[in-house]
């Protein structure tokens, strides 16, 4: 049939895109620069680009493949687990079981406290799930648990949540390990000042202790001593109780100035403890320190940290689920340096150098005194030392500061990760250049089809943001194995166009000669395309939530829980 009867057929899709590419260049060259610029915005390497705000895709070594889980603390001290199991563990779970999206409920008791493990389906939303289980703790019936029995919902984090470790050590100023720090000393100073601190930091959910002794007052009674004055325990603890309370009274009026009366009764000394009224026998009063002895000591603990063989105090940071580990390591570093310089300092003195007499004439040859109440004197030795150089002090006196030591940081393994994907687009790009310009002899298609490997791959990370897809070892690999499919595709379709215009009439309309040979092979490599992009995007299952990969452990991994990282401190 000839050319002019055969049935008008309308352009495909694909012919009608290539058809408006090649004839608005402009709008083109326009999507590509947007395209490349919310590329770079999304990228997770670590570009610092001053007049761009950048919000890179979250950026982890390895993918999160662990249950969608959430886990339920409870605490009872000094109960064995069989009690522990028949009164908190075995009423929470047939308690949670009811909840929606709940596939199966794990557990555990041990001596004092108890785990749950409530592992939802792969559709339920993280913090969803977070909220109907403190809706269901909340709406427990009275009697469910034990009196005084609170069970905890475990810090919004996954099971690679950990990604960073540290301790805390003493340091002089060139950062030379000095000690002179006990384990009790540096436990609180990591809860009541580092770990505050930290938890501070963008990202981050939970900064948790580790190792060394939490101080207590304790309290030993002696039975004889009890039953000489009828005492029982229970006295003893209700007369400690209402020793360390505050108690508010009325106001009174003195000239028109109106005063508050309080009691002030918190407990700050061992004497305080001591002196707890516990009965008054005939107008005498008995206190504790007559049927007990009260001591400062370590609390219970089931754990330590031990660093190269010597116990040490640390702690865990945990970053928060959905954030992005690289920026949050980056906000803790930053952290770190501000809070450093505020650390606890303190003199240490040699005595097997020098003599007390010595001391004392070197503090008062520096206006200061060496020591106060039979102590040293601290504030007046580290003032005295902070203003000094190490040429200028003595060699039995030095200067030691608590220090913050990372020894587990994966900002290394994130950026050898991110290294993976440079080298391969870098030796893909010098390869396709060198094959084509050799295969091809074309410089300028050569450079067109290189092009199109960096800007492919700042597409993907604008689609790994929008899908909440982290950028880890597995998803930057299939970017990298993805590359060559779109350098075949490129090399043949400039192939064709190039042999096309060989063939064309030189008067030919060279945008027509274009289109031809691009819709030749428009359809097949827009299949090519887009069955490999379904085949690596099959594990995406969930849109707007972070995308977990099919295959699954078969034992839940515990998250990194408030529990879970305090047990050395039980």
């Amino acid at each position: 049939m000839p050319d002019d009867l055969k049935p008008y057929e309308p352009p495909s899709f694909t012919n009608r895109v290539i058809r408006f590419c090649l004839e608005n260049k402009l709008v083109v060259g326009l999507i590509v620069l947007a395209t490349v610029i919310a590329g770079v915005i999304t990228a997770p390497f670590d570009w610092k680009i001053s007049w761009l705000d950048r919000s890179p895709v979250a950026t982890d070594a390895i993918p999160d493949i662990g249950e969608n889980q959430q886990i339920v603390f409870t605490d009872w001290p000094g109960r064995s687990p069989q009690d522990v199991q028949d009164q908190v563990t075995y009423p929470l779970t047939v308690a949670l079981l009811g909840m929606p999206g709940v596939k199966t409920i794990r557990s555990s008791s041990m001596f004092g406290f108890s785990s749950i493990y409530v592992i939802f389906e792969e559709n339920i939303d993280f913090y969803w799930s977070r909220s109907r289980i403190l809706e269901k703790l909340n709406s427990l019936p009275a009697g469910t648990l034990p009196p005084g029995v609170m069970p905890m919902l475990g810090p919004d984090a996954t099971a690679l949540g950990q990604i960073y470790w540290y301790t805390l050590e003493g340091q002089d100023e060139n950062g030379q390990p000095t000690g002179g720090w006990n384990l009790q000393e540096l436990r609180s100073i990591q809860d009541w000042y580092v770990r505050y601190a930290l938890t501070t930091a963008g990202g981050i959910s939970e900064v948790a202790s580790v190792g060394g002794f939490v101080k207590e007052y304790q309290i030993d009674v002696d039975p004889d001593a009890m039953r000489a004055h009828k005492i029982k325990l229970d006295d003893v603890i209700k007369a400690v109780k209402m020793a360390n309370l505050d108690v508010g009274a009325s106001t009174i009026e003195v000239n028109r100035v109106e005063y508050i009366i309080r009691g002030i009764g918190f407990i700050k000394t061992l004497k305080d403890v001591e002196n707890a009224v516990v009965a008054v026998n005939e107008n005498v009063p008995l206190y504790v320190k007559n049927v007990a002895r009260v001591a400062l000591g370590p609390a219970l603990r089931t754990g330590v940290l031990d660093k190269e063989g010597t116990e040490a105090v640390g702690g865990v940071v945990v970053v928060r689920y959905m954030e992005n580990p690289l920026a949050a390591i980056d906000n803790v570093r930053k952290k770190i340096a501000e809070i450093s310089p505020g650390l606890p300092s303190k003199a240490l003195i040699d005595f097997r150098k020098v003599s007390t007499r010595e001391i004392e004439r070197f503090a008062g040859e520096h206006g200061f005194e060496a020591y106060d109440d039979g102590k040293l004197n601290q504030p007046g030795w580290t003032a005295w030392l902070k203003k000094t150089t190490a040429d200028q002090r003595p060699e039995w006196v030095k200067l030691s500061q608590v220090a913050i030591v990372p020894f587990y940081d994966r900002t290394g393994l994130i950026h050898e990760t991110l290294g993976t994907l440079n080298a391969a687009l870098r030796d893909e790009i010098l390869v396709t250049i060198i094959v084509i310009v050799i295969m091809v002899m074309h410089l300028r298609s050569s450079i067109l089809i290189s092009g199109l490997l960096p800007v492919a791959t700042l597409m993907c990370f604008i689609g790994m943001k929008i899908m909440h897809v982290d950028a880890n070892i597995v998803a930057l690999s299939g970017i990298a194995i993805a590359i060559g499919t779109l350098v075949d595709m490129g090399i043949v379709i400039c192939e064709n166009i190039l042999k096309h215009l060989d063939e064309a009439d030189p008067n030919e309309n060279r945008l027509e000669v274009v289109y031809r040979a691009a819709s030749e092979v428009g359809g097949a490599v827009v299949t090519a395309c887009a069955s490999t992009i379904i085949s690596l995007c099959r594990c995406l299952r969930c849109r707007g939530r972070k995308a977990r990969c099919s295959s699954r452990s078969p034992s839940p991994r515990p998250s990194p829980s408030r529990h879970r990282s305090s047990w050395p401190s039980r």
